[in-house]
């Protein structure tokens, strides 16, 4: 496995919601970096259309991270008020059908 992509256990991993489609990785990262180095930083995707799904995540070292949430939750980014907040581990889904 590469060794880059590990996050290691003083980052932390940071969910962005309600962010307007228009915004990009870059965008998202620039308004991280003010507090801090940006590990990641990564929009969500639409597989079938490419679009924006209105979150995504970035990565900062653990007390970056935290001062980034709590500074940028509720704050403007690209014209919306976005949530920020720590991400929780994705929940296994059930297996779908094959239709």
């Amino acid at each position: 496995m590469d060794s880059s992509l590990e996050i290691l256990d003083s980052d932390m991993r940071i969910y962005v919601g309600n962010l307007k489609y228009e915004v990009d990785d870059n965008e998202l990262r620039d308004a991280f970096e003010e507090y801090g180095q940006v590990l990641d930083a990564k929009v969500m995707m639409d597989r079938e259309t490419g679009r924006s799904r209105g979150f995504g995540f970035v990565e900062m070292n653990d007390d970056d991270g935290q001062t980034a949430i709590n500074e940028m939750n509720g704050k403007m980014l690209g014209g919306r008020a976005v949530v920020v907040n720590e991400a929780r581990e994705r929940k296994p889904r059930a297996p779908r059908g094959n239709w």
